[in-house]
C-alpha cells in the first residue's frame, strides 16, 4: 500500500503555518518538526496530540540547527555534531509521543540535511547512525532514487529499514534528485499534472523528469508539502488514486 506523508508541525510560537488540522485526517504518516527548523515545545506537544487523535503514524523530521532558514541551508557540521542533532531532535519529539501514550516510527530528514544525506554516504551513515543508536525499530524515510540498492546495504549495516518516498509537487531533475527550489519550476501547483503523475507512477512504475524522461522509482510513500497552496485539494485528490 503506498501511503501519503506530509510535513507538518511547522508553527512556530504564535506564527501558523500550514493547514495541520485540515490535512491530518487525509494522511498516513505526518513529519513532524522537530524545533530545529520550524516548531517549539507547545508546537511539538500539539501535534503528537493531534497525531494520535487521528492515528497517523509519527516521524521526526529532523534538521540541521536553522530557525532562520527553515532548515533549507547546508550547513557545515562533523559527522559527530549530525549524528547528535539528529537524536536530539529525535529523542525530543518521542519525548512528547510517550507522554501520549505513542511513539516515533521513522524519521525523515527535512530540507538541506535530507538533500545532502542523498549526497553524501557519510552524512547518510551519520543519520543512519543516530537512529540505530537509539532504537533500530525506527525507520528512515529517504528519496527514492532508480537505484537504492547502495542505500538499502548501507541500511541494513545499521539495522535500519528504509522507506522510499517520492514527492507530488516537486519536479525532478534527470538524475532522479529534486529540481532546486530556487528554480521558479520546482514546485507543480496544477492539481491535474499531480494527479496524473502519481497515477502513472503507481499504475506503471515511473514519472518524467523536468526534460521527459523516464525515472523508474520504487514507491512506499507520496508526500505532499503542507505549506502549499493547494496542500489540501492535493491530498484528497491522492486519497483517490493511491485508493
Amino acid at each position: 500500500m503506498v501511503r501519503l506523508n506530509c510535513d507538518m508541525g511547522e508553527s512556530f510560537g504564535v506564527w501558523k503555518m500550514g493547514k495541520d488540522e485540515e490535512i491530518i485526517p487525509y494522511i498516513h504518516l505526518a513529519n513532524l518538526a522537530c524545533g530545529f527548523h520550524a516548531s517549539d515545545a507547545v508546537t511539538m506537544n500539539r501535534s503528537v496530540e493531534l497525531a494520535k487523535k487521528y492515528n497517523v503514524t509519527i516521524g521526526a523530521h529532523a534538521s540541521y540547527n536553522d530557525l532562520l532558514g527553515f532548515g533549507r541551508r547546508s550547513i557545515p557540521c562533523s559527522l559527530e555534531e549530525i549524528k547528535s542533532i539528529v537524536l536530539y531532535q529525535l529523542g525530543a519529539l518521542n519525548a512528547f509521543c510517550k507522554s501520549h501514550g505513542t511513539y516515533v516510527s521513522y524519521v525523515k530528514p527535512h530540507g538541506a540535511l535530507y538533500n545532502d544525506m542523498m549526497k553524501d554516504e557519510n552524512i547518510f551513515k551519520a543519520v543512519l547512525s543516530a537512529i540505530s543508536s537509539y532504537d533500530k525499530n525506527i525507520k528512515l524515510m529517504i528519496l527514492s532514487k532508480q537505484d537504492n540498492e547502495a542505500y538499502a546495504y548501507t541500511a541494513k549495516m545499521y539495522g535500519i529499514e528504509l522507506i522510499y518516498e517520492i514527492f507530488a509537487d516537486r519536479n525532478y531533475n534527470d538524475d532522479g534528485t529534486l529540481v532546486s527550489r530556487v528554480n521558479p519550476n520546482s514546485i507543480i501547483e496544477d492539481e491535474l499534472d499531480v494527479l496524473q503523475r502519481m497515477k502513472n507512477l503507481i499504475d506503471n512504475g515511473y514519472i518524467n523528469s523536468i526534460n521527459g524522461n523516464k525515472l523508474f522509482l520504487k514507491v512506499d510513500t507520496i508526500c505532499v508539502h503542507g505549506d502549499g497552496n493547494n496542500a489540501l485539494n492535493f491530498i484528497r485528490a491522492l486519497q483517490k488514486v493511491i485508493n
